[in-house]
């Protein structure tokens, strides 16, 4: 029987979308590739194959989880199985050099970045990125890993040659320009089988940490979804009625690099211009926000794996 298996490395980040496939009581195998092995000569089983694996394995020590999976993931397209989010869209995952490059060549606007390999030449990159201001981010990352703001080159060179210095899993440090909106918040949209599904208004005032899973949790530090200051109002929420031209970008961008789901990150300047910075394609959502809005996105995912599912079996039927 045809089922839908689910890849990914974080079982606290898959529980919501199992709740809803056995809501809708579809078939479905939950493949966990910290590790294993794979029979290259042998052909895989039938079914949907949904990617959701993460940047950000390694701070769960998953370290090569992306590099195993794409070994799967090629097997799979190989033998031209259905793969959502398939080696395209986890070689974006893994590399927001990729995801930059892959953006601008659609025309979407992305921070100046300076990449940089070795401690030296991060301090060069800052030289050469020239801004008052920049931040400091991992190339893999995920979770804010490495993302530090600066003021000042005596400031970076501080930072890489003290305690708290993060060497990134891929030794890529990349340089950007920081960008500084009129209120502290960015925007990020949610994307199912290609198409919008909402958007959500983060509050950036607590830092750069902007995970909405209601799992995530870095260490002991601040947790995104820890129970937000009233006053203030929620850290995440969805916002009615959102439009932005940019979407139909963002749209054309998924199709041309074969992404089905994602997160797309996004803020917007004192002048008005949108800059692109981040592309999520193991997308999370956050649960009190979309309680209070009524929408739900891991529904809406179980919903579309439902439709390509059946797709699947009325072609396998012709088929046969």
């Amino acid at each position: 029987m045809s089922k839908i298996y689910v890849i990914h490395e974080n079982e606290e980040w898959t529980s919501h979308l199992t709740t809803w496939l056995e809501e809708l009581n579809l078939p479905y195998e939950l493949w966990h590739l910290d590790e294993g092995t794979i029979d290259l000569t042998s052909q895989p089983p039938e079914g949907i194959f949904y990617n959701r694996i993460s940047a950000s394995s390694h701070t769960r020590d998953h370290r090569f989880a992306p590099e195993f999976t794409e070994a799967v993931l090629a097997w799979l397209e190989s033998h031209n199985r259905v793969v959502v989010n398939g080696n395209r869209a986890l070689r974006l995952e893994v590399s927001k050099v990729n995801q930059y490059m892959a953006l601008n060549s659609e025309g979407i606007r992305t921070p100046r970045t300076v990449s940089a390999v070795g401690k030296n030449h991060i301090i060069e990159a800052a030289k050469q990125l020239n801004e008052s201001s920049f931040i400091t981010k991992h190339n893999r990352a995920g979770k804010g890993q490495g993302v530090q703001l600066f003021h000042s080159l005596e400031a970076v060179e501080q930072y890489i040659n003290g305690e708290d210095y993060e060497e990134p899993v891929d030794g890529i440090t990349l340089l950007q320009q920081y960008i500084e909106a009129p209120e502290p918040y960015i925007v990020r949209h949610e994307f199912i089988g290609g198409k919008f599904v909402y958007a959500v208004k983060v509050d950036t005032s607590e830092g750069f940490e902007l995970c909405p899973a209601d799992a995530c949790k870095i260490d002991d530090s601040y947790c995104p979804t820890d129970k937000p200051d009233m006053a203030k109002g929620a850290k995440f929420q969805i916002l009615d009625g959102y439009y932005n031209p940019i979407i139909k970008k963002y749209e054309k961008f998924l199709k041309d690099n074969r992404i089905q789901v994602a997160g797309i990150e996004a803020i917007q300047d004192a002048e008005g211009h949108l800059y692109t910075y981040d592309v999520n394609t193991n997308t999370n959502y956050n649960s009190d926000a979309e309680r209070v809005a009524g929408v739900y996105g891991m529904k809406e995912l179980a919903l579309y794996l439902q439709q390509e599912l059946a797709d699947f079996n009325e072609k396998q039927a012709v088929v046969r």
